[in-house]
Formats: C-alpha cells, sequence, structure tokens
C-alpha cells in the first residue's frame, strides 16, 4: 500500500464541487500536479544558488527554465535555438526571446552563430549555466530522495514510472484555441452554461410590464 492511501477519502473533500462527469480522481491529479512546481520554486534553492553565483550574477526561475529547455533540446547535438526554447517552454518567441536576453545577461547562456546554418543564433550554457544546472539537480533529487525514503523500491519505480508516463503525455499535447474554449465552456458553472445556451444572437430582451 503506498503511504499516504488510508487518508485518500478525506484529501478528496475539497473536490466535492468537481462536475459529476470527472473522476475525483482526476482532480487530486490536477492539485499534485500544481504543487509539483514548488520543486523548481523552492525559495531555499534560490537562495542557495544565489549564493553561489559570482557576486552580481544574480539568478532567476526563469534563468533556470531557459537552462533546462538548453539541455532538454541537445546543445551539444545540433542547433538551439530561440525558437526551440519557445516550443520547449509553450511560450511565444517574443517571451522566449525575451527570457534567453535575461539568462545571457545572467552570463548563464552564450548565442553564437549556428554550425548548420550561420545566418540563425546557436544557444548553449556558459560554465556558471552548467554549474548552477548541477546544483539544481543535486538539490531537487537529494530533496525527493528524502521525501520517498520510506517507499519501497517497488513503489519509488511505480511512482516514477506514472509520473513520466503523465508528463509525457502532457508535453506531447497541444491546445488550440478552439479546444481552450471547449474546456473552458465545459468548466463553466451549470448556470451560467444555461445562460449563454438560452440567450441567442439578435433577440431582444423582453420588455418589462410597466407599473399602473
Amino acid at each position: 500500500m503506498i503511504p499516504g492511501d488510508a487518508g485518500l477519502g478525506h484529501a478528496l473533500n475539497y473536490c466535492d464541487g468537481v462536475g459529476t462527469d470527472i473522476d475525483p480522481s482526476v482532480a487530486e491529479i490536477e492539485q499534485a500536479a500544481f504543487q509539483l512546481r514548488r520543486l523548481w520554486a523552492k525559495p531555499q534553492l534560490l537562495r542557495r544558488l544565489r549564493e553561489e553565483c559570482e557576486q552580481g550574477q544574480g539568478i532567476q526561475l526563469s534563468n533556470l527554465m531557459v537552462i533546462y529547455a538548453i539541455v532538454r533540446q541537445g546543445e551539444d547535438q545540433g542547433d538551439v535555438t530561440v525558437g526551440a526554447v519557445a516550443e520547449l517552454l509553450d511560450v511565444d518567441p517574443s517571451t522566449a526571446s525575451r527570457l534567453v536576453g535575461h539568462a545571457i545577461d545572467a552570463g548563464f547562456v552564450s548565442r553564437h552563430a549556428s554550425p548548420v546554418d550561420a545566418r540563425r543564433a546557436h544557444l548553449q550554457l556558459t560554465d556558471a549555466g552548467r554549474s548552477i544546472k548541477l546544483m539544481a539537480d543535486e538539490f531537487r533529487r537529494r530533496f525527493i530522495a528524502q521525501l520517498v525514503a520510506d517507499w519501497s523500491p517497488d513503489e519509488r519505480a511505480q511512482f516514477a514510472r506514472l509520473l513520466r508516463r503523465f508528463s509525457d503525455a502532457a508535453a506531447g499535447v497541444t491546445i488550440d484555441e478552439a479546444e481552450a474554449g471547449r474546456l473552458l465552456e465545459a468548466a463553466a458553472p451549470p448556470t451560467d452554461r444555461h445562460r449563454e445556451a438560452s440567450a441567442s444572437p439578435g433577440t431582444e430582451p423582453s420588455p418589462q410590464a410597466t407599473p399602473r
């Protein structure tokens, strides 16, 4: 039995407002996924990384995001462009360009002519960027090791497999405007959906009776 299963029923109390067509376990996953971002944004981690940086070389969470995007794209295996960073971080190119610029200014990323196409810029980590990544990796892995220290090897392996499956599925899905609108419409309270369905374009509201 995975630790914490016994209290699952109580933990689902906050899901009372979840639509009847949604499995309560989905709401649990949604809440857990939100909490997982704290592994990246731990104040203690950022504070320690800032202490390790050279004087005047600050670090922000967005710097770490760019660093990991460049590593994921394979900086030594081909072109890593701003467009590739934008795609991996799921942001628009102008936002990615700004984030990359901040990482360059902070000294964690360098920009060179692409070995494939000299008209394009190839992004690489500097020595400081690689050092910061290694420290952040070690911090999070040791922190996670403490969290699952009382789990059995099979539980850890199962969790790792399912979490990887979940993250791969999330990374492979693109939601366009139409799909986003459909999901938001489905998430609207029933009263709002009924109001929108009953209101037809071009109809005038019923006149109110004039009191005598």
